[in-house]
């Protein structure tokens, strides 16, 4: 990754563009990085990439929540209803 100073960016604005067409590069603002400067495409696998992420770790998320989960399928619910109601028509 490249660096450049804000100074440099303003006396050389082509070649720090050209670089950021490549990879990233840093511009520094009195010794300290403060800007990091990407192309498009760049910023949009960037993106892409973290959605794939946010995507992957939801969907462990799910999966985690729905083995840990303590419902009933409906069989087992339309079958525990039933007792009930047999239950029910008993004490009637």
């Amino acid at each position: 990754m490249q660096q450049f100073s804000i100074e440099e960016m303003q006396e050389r604005s082509q070649d720090v563009l050209t670089s950021a067409t490549r990879e990233p590069v840093v511009l520094i603002d009195q010794s300290q990085p403060s800007y990091v400067l990407l192309s498009v495409e760049n910023y949009q696998q960037l993106i892409d990439r973290l959605t794939e992420l946010e995507d992957h770790a939801l969907g462990q998320l799910a999966k985690l929540a729905l083995q840990s989960s303590s419902m009933m399928g409906t069989e087992a619910f339309v079958a525990e209803l039933q007792k009930l109601a047999q239950l029910d028509e008993s004490n009637s």
